[in-house]
């Protein structure tokens, strides 16, 4: 079984595959797995690299959200591979999960071997640094486990010192311009002087696992729908005239687009602009 996934998923592309069990993982939504009927087994746990190459000149949205949305990956990848699965092992249940998981993706990616964990929260692999996202298949057959100690990063302080809000992971640039609603004048003042109107890169880029994995040119991903419908730079005229199914496509379309047009708007400064 461990063979046929590893298999399937080094076919997508997908090269940083480990195991573990189960009850080496940290709960965080339990109820998921209850729902699949699964309360033991192994977690096969894998990073995605997202990272597109011809999207780094001029941009003014988060890398990971330059292409389109990442969940429309993982549900094309995952209808197949749980098809497959059910077909080949019968007697056996699956479940597939990212983002939305039942267990910490971060510590159990960590733990199986596949990175470290960064001063920004973000698991930093070898070949790609952070720029992945993370996915796994969970089942309730028992498989061999990969599971180490969890290692951590240098811990230069780079990311933390060169974070424009400099507060924690809560309240970091990547979630105000994901909130809601009227931001106050200091919130604005942050977005206005940034050059990023979605997400955050920052602690990325200045990391020295970043600079490593540029060097060694390891870092872009070859996957195909990461490097597709690209739309690295945004702008409210364009985000307006946007049809509402290829708005749908792109990662912030969750939060809504008036909360990306009054980004762009502060971006541009036309915060005072109508967003209807």
């Amino acid at each position: 079984m461990l063979d046929f996934i590893k298999s399937y998923l080094t076919n997508s592309n997908i090269e940083a595959i480990s195991c573990l069990s189960l009850d080496e993982c940290e709960f965080k939504r339990p109820y998921l797995l209850d729902r699949c009927g699964i309360s033991h087994g192994s977690v096969i746990i894998f990073a995605v690299p997202y990272l597109a190459k011809e999207a780094q000149n001029k941009k003014n949205v988060s890398a990971y959200a330059v292409g389109r949305d990442y969940h429309l990956f993982f549900k094309q990848l995952f209808e197949k591979l749980l098809s497959d699965l059910k077909t080949k092992f019968p007697n056996n249940r699956f479940a597939a999960f990212s983002d939305h998981s039942p267990i910490d993706e971060i510590q159990a990616a960590a733990k199986a071997g596949l990175g470290v964990i960064g001063k920004n929260h973000l698991l930093i692999t070898e070949k790609y640094s952070s720029y992945v996202f993370l996915g796994e298949i969970i089942t309730d057959a028992d498989l061999p486990s990969d599971a180490d100690k969890i290692n951590y990063c240098i811990g230069c302080g780079k990311c933390l010192e060169a974070c424009p809000v400099k507060t924690d992971i809560n309240h970091c640039l990547s979630a105000l311009t994901q909130k809601k609603g009227e931001l106050s004048k200091d919130e604005k003042a942050i977005i206005a002087k940034s050059s990023c109107v979605w997400g955050c890169d920052i602690c990325q880029e200045i990391c020295p696992y970043t600079k490593s994995a540029i060097e060694k040119n390891t870092i872009f991903s070859n996957i195909e729908f990461f490097n597709q419908k690209l739309m690295p730079y945004i702008t409210s005229e364009k985000i307006r005239a946007l049809p509402d199914d290829e708005f749908d496509e792109r990662a912030y379309s969750w939060r809504g687009r008036n909360t990306v047009l009054r980004n762009l708007l502060i971006s541009e400064g036309k915060e005072n602009g109508e967003m209807q």
